[in-house]
């Protein structure tokens, strides 16, 4: 750990906001991993805006005060987030687990896959539009989200077309980040996933998707399947087989119905607190950046 002491002229408050202003400039002289390999010379050459104390102080406390909107911003969308596993666990946590993945996957052959493999899909077939191609950042928030684009040509996708995605799949990460899941979108165009997911298309006349994604998530049977294949608390790898057999219970279609009925209400507050969440990011970094221009 690294320290800098600010000496009479400069308030630490201040200094502090500075620094986090300056993060991606700091993080970018970073040769190494280690704190050892910090140049903190880089930093104390560094010329900054630095007017009277007390106008200091006041900047400071203008930002920490805008900070901690945000900050409440966040915990109001993290309390939104846990509604999700609470609505569950009260409808379905004491449900007995009577059936596998495996049982309630659609009667097609291919209901349960991973993506391509090894030569069938190389890093250097990627073009800049075409067919998507879906991956772990799809999926690493247990919710479906578009972060980078990935594509393969028409030509390409006619010979992996057996991995094609559907509306309604549910997407397991099984390498990487394990263990995120979250369902394809109806509006989704054609894709295809990568080696690192599992896709189930499930049998929509038994289960919903979204009931599949949270017992995966939080039934109790389910977790416990899950952490006794992997042998630990932190999945280190999945696979076809331990997916298949993973434990779910399976309600009767009106419960689930409406689970996604209210599950549906929840991700409309989840969209308008993330939106509200990204408009305070942004505007902290404008007024940041004013602030450090002296233009506050």
């Amino acid at each position: 750990m690294k320290a800098l002491v600010p000496n009479g002229a400069v308030y630490g408050g201040y200094l502090a906001r500075l620094v986090k202003a300056l993060q991606p400039k700091v993080l970018s002289w970073v040769r190494a991993t280690t704190a050892d390999n910090f140049p903190i010379d880089n930093l104390l050459d560094l010329e900054i805006c630095l007017p009277p104390l007390d106008e200091q102080r006041r900047i400071a406390a203008i930002l920490d005060q805008a900070d901690a909107i945000r900050t409440k911003r966040r915990n109001v969308f993290a309390e939104i987030d846990a509604l999700e596993e609470s609505i569950f666990r009260d409808m379905f946590g004491d449900v007995v687990a009577g059936s596998t993945v495996e049982d309630v996957a659609a009667a097609d052959r291919s209901s349960i896959r991973t993506g391509p493999f090894g030569s069938q899909l190389l890093h250097g077939e990627f073009v800049d539009d075409g067919i998507a191609v879906l991956g772990l950042d799809n999926v690493v928030n247990n919710q479906f989200r578009w972060a980078e684009r990935r594509y393969i040509t028409p030509k390409k996708y006619a010979q992996l077309a057996r991995y094609t995605v559907h509306a309604g799949d549910v997407l397991i990460s099984i390498m990487g980040t394990v263990g995120r899941c979250a369902v394809v979108p109806e509006d989704i165009p054609t894709a295809i996933n990568t080696k690192h997911l599992c896709a189930i298309t499930v049998d929509r006349q038994r289960l919903e998707p979204l009931f599949l994604r949270a017992a995966f998530l939080w039934h109790p049977e389910s977790r416990a399947h899950l952490r006794r294949q992997t042998k630990g608390s932190i999945m280190d790898g999945l696979n076809m087989g331990i997916i298949k057999s993973m434990p779910i219970p399976v309600p009767d279609m009106d419960q689930q119905k409406k689970f996604v009925t209210r599950i549906a209400a929840v991700t409309g507050r989840q969209i308008a607190a993330r939106q509200l969440l990204v408009e305070h990011d942004e505007l902290f970094a404008s007024l940041q950046s004013r602030a450090f221009r002296g233009e506050l």
